[in-house]
């Protein structure tokens, strides 16, 4: 896999995990954890992009 493609899957990942994140925070009683839990990953990956992206 070369970097672009990398970089693309994870853009995949991080707008996935914004969906699920927006459709849990909707729900009449939301998952305070779970949610706290996708915002961890989703951070993650960003900044595994952009350490990709910088390199």
């Amino acid at each position: 896999m070369n970097l672009q493609s990398h970089i693309d899957a994870l853009k995949g990942r991080h707008a996935s995990l914004e969906s699920k994140i927006v459709a849990e925070d909707r729900r009449p009683s939301p998952d305070a954890a779970a949610l706290a839990r996708m915002k961890v990953e989703k951070l993650r990956l960003k900044e595994q992009m952009e350490r990709l992206r910088a390199s």
